[in-house]
């Protein structure tokens, strides 16, 4: 692919950012960087309170350009936090490739999205094109559970069709469909007696979480479904029968009602062996977030893929089995989408990003900004 005359441009601001430590609850710096970029660009900044709610040291970034009322006015969205370690990332550029030194994560995920809209956006106004009002939505706290999306003041969102940046794999591929994800924690109570000299008299909190687990429909429960027990702790001396047992476990699916079906059988189970031993238990399933699923001819994904077609590539629909801002967004009331941007090895030192990537998830930028007015 040939550059573009201001990739060099492009570049340099993701290296700028990169440098720039954010893990989550630690967006400030990143933020306080972002403001005058984003005020340059003639966006007017604002900030929620989700970072109070998060225990965090800054909210939400909400940047709102005005545009033209004809044309459909659309979200630009992602994550500022990082996981760690990201402290001290020196971004090395070799062969068209940049990585971290091997002792950091990149910070790709998502500060290569951040860049992308702010250079989209950039060419947007420096070639006079005509837009709708656009709206940058730089989120914190995504990497720990989406608490940035989920404290985010949605009365201060003025559109509905939402484009998040922040998904791995090759330029063309739209995620429409992610799961919902539920926590569940389990506590078995049994009774503890000497377990040489009167161990009849005990009930074996373990004991029963074999048999709960033993009747239990695990992993791989069906193409939409997953669950997984992630954790048991409890018991001490072999000489005491264990009369206490924690479970931490999760459950995932594609459809919301499979996994409320999923939440009830794990609990049964636990309810049924506890009641067979005469033992309690106590069951807490909390919904970390929820399902969503669009379909192709759904007004976003059609101006999603209009947009994709013009950069000369193909448009893919797929699925995933996580979690991000895509799930928030969607459960309150937006037709949000997530683009892959070509981020490899995301979550670890080996992370690294092509400039050529990058460069097309800035012309992917500029094309849905073009294409809003042809999408509704």
């Amino acid at each position: 692919m040939h550059a573009h005359k201001n990739t060099q441009r492009l570049v340099d601001q993701f290296i700028a950012m990169a440098k720039i430590s954010s893990p989550s609850r630690q967006e400030g710096r990143l933020a306080a960087y972002l403001k005058p970029e984003l005020e340059a660009l003639g966006f007017t900044v604002e900030f929620d309170n989700a970072g109070e709610l998060a225990g965090g040291d800054t909210g939400n970034l909400i940047a709102t350009l005005a545009g033209d009322p004809d044309i459909e006015p659309i979200v630009l969205s992602c994550h500022m936090d990082t996981v760690t370690p990201c402290i001290g990332v020196t971004p090395i550029i070799e062969d068209g490739v940049i990585r971290s030194d091997g002792t950091t994560i990149l910070g790709g995920d998502d500060k290569a999205g951040i860049a992308a809209i702010l250079e989209g956006v950039r060419r947007i106004r420096e070639r006079g094109v005509r837009h709708g009002l656009i709206q940058a939505v730089f989120t914190i706290c995504e990497e720990v559970g989406m608490h940035g999306a989920m404290g985010l003041d949605y009365s201060k969102i003025r559109a509905k069709r939402a484009f998040i940046l922040d998904a791995d794999g090759p330029i063309g591929q739209i995620l429409v469909r992610g799961p919902a994800k539920d926590a569940i924690q389990a506590v078995i109570h049994g009774r503890s007696a000497h377990a040489g000299l009167k161990p009849e008299a005990g009930i074996s909190a373990i004991q029963v979480a074999a048999s709960a687990i033993d009747r239990m429909k695990l992993l791989r429960i069906d193409e939409e479904t997953t669950a997984n027990l992630g954790q048991i702790t409890g018991g001490g001396a072999t000489n005491i029968v264990t009369d206490r047992v924690e479970l931490t476990a999760e459950a995932r699916s594609l459809s919301n009602e499979k996994l409320d079906a999923q939440g009830t059988h794990m609990k049964t189970c636990f309810e049924d062996a506890a009641r067979e031993s005469g033992a309690t238990v106590e069951v807490n399933i909390e919904r970390s977030y929820f399902a969503f699923s669009l379909d192709a001819d759904e007004p976003v994904v059609r101006h999603c893929t209009t947009a994709i077609r013009h950069l000369g590539l193909t448009p893919t629909l797929t699925s995933t089995g996580g979690g991000s801002d895509c799930n928030v967004f969607n459960r309150h009331g937006m037709k949000a989408i997530d683009l892959s941007i070509g981020m490899t090895d995301v979550h670890t030192c080996k992370e690294s990003l092509r400039i050529d990537d990058l460069e097309l998830t800035a012309r992917l930028v500029e094309a849905l900004i073009e294409f809003s007015d042809h999408a509704a």
